[in-house]
């Protein structure tokens, strides 16, 4: 029988994280390699007196877990294929990729963030595609490529972009042929209207165009919008049983249990999340790996990897302890801080390490 000391634990925190106005709605997931041990819903869609109860099904906007979950997933799937090489030069792909600390940066360190590139952008964000590819390729680097690493939304751009132009299809696309849904399920860049309703909603920030108006089953990132709510660093929406479903696939192939589809068999997911060699780096391709300060907390094992998303979503995978953990919040909601939000998910993931 499952313990229920470290759940009970947890749904503390998440309740008092609810009380605390830390975000409005959340849904917690913990599984194993094979099965979803405990998942419950807490809070309500908004702080408003009369907003429904948070679900199960509740879809949230996933932000940066888009990183891991499609684009360098659907990169390695690529790389297995033959259509793209880790180690191939940006320059062969796009043209105004040029200047000497350009020279030899390569898809691999995209997906490791270890480019140069800067996180964002100055100002707001291009109004096509064509000039995001403009502006990030001609963007001054900050700092030698592969000296170290700095998070950025921009390289995932380009990533996307490029898996784009290969394939010929939208991530989207892509994403649904690699890993195509389960009936009930949704993890996808698209909710349906009809869906809207269910979806935990979140405010612009205040430099976005679209301030002033709740966004629901519309992406919370400016540059995904701007990218029609497609795009290599953001854009996906889901629940926590579909990811966890995704989560099961991977912890699987951690494992080194044999998998049907390519992304997550042992060979691939041990690339995926096989730690950067550069210097002081905890990423490896798309994906982060534990550390003491991490927001998995510090009970997890060292081979624990996973992502955590700007509007307040995370997923930690940990193949020695046999166990995924999903938080899904709308922090960007009118929410608590970056800072809250991060304790709070280390408490997360503290009390749940032993169930």
């Amino acid at each position: 029988m499952t313990d229920r000391a470290p759940t009970a634990s947890a749904a503390r925190v998440l309740t008092q994280a609810t009380h605390d106005k830390v975000f409005p709605a959340a849904v917690a997931e913990v599984g194993d390699s094979h099965d979803m041990l405990w998942r419950t819903a807490f809070g309500t869609l908004t702080f408003d007196a009369d907003s429904f109860p948070t679900q199960d099904d509740t879809i949230f906007d996933l932000a940066s877990l888009t990183k891991p979950v499609v684009t360098a997933a659907l990169a390695l799937e690529l790389e297995r294929t033959g259509a793209i090489r880790l180690e191939e030069p940006l320059s062969d792909s796009f043209e105004e990729w040029r200047g000497g600390d350009r020279q030899g940066v390569t898809v691999r360190n995209l997906l490791e963030h270890a480019s140069g590139l800067p996180a964002r952008l100055a100002g707001r964000p291009p109004g096509t595609r064509r000039e995001f590819v403009h502006e990030i390729c001609g963007i001054a680097l900050e700092y030698e490529p592969r000296s170290r690493s700095l998070y950025s939304d921009l390289g995932f751009i380009l990533l996307g972009v490029l898996i784009e132009d290969r394939t010929g299809d939208s991530l989207a696309v892509g994403f649904r042929g690699l890993w195509p849904e389960a009936p009930g399920e949704l993890l996808d860049f698209d909710v349906p209207r009809d869906a809207r309703l269910r979806t935990a909603p979140t405010l612009p920030l205040p430099d976005d165009w679209r301030r002033g108006r709740a966004l629901m089953g519309v992406v919370h990132d400016s540059y995904a919008a701007a990218l029609g709510g497609v795009a290599g660093h953001s854009g996906l929406f889901g629940t926590a049983p579909a990811l966890g479903r995704y989560a099961r696939a991977m912890l699987r192939g951690a494992r080194g249990e044999q998998a049907e589809t390519g992304p997550f068999t042992p060979a691939v997911v041990a690339r995926a999340i096989s730690k950067s060699t550069v210097p002081g780096s905890s990423r490896a391709l798309g994906w982060d790996t534990m550390l003491p300060t991490s927001s998995c907390g510090t009970l997890l094992s060292p081979a624990a990897f996973g992502h955590v998303g700007f509007t307040g979503t995370s997923l930690w995978i940990d193949p020695v302890l046999d166990r995924y953990f999903i938080l899904l919040t709308n922090r960007a909601c009118g929410g608590g801080t970056l800072e809250q939000i991060r304790a709070v998910r280390r408490a997360f993931h503290d009390a749940l390490a032993t169930l």
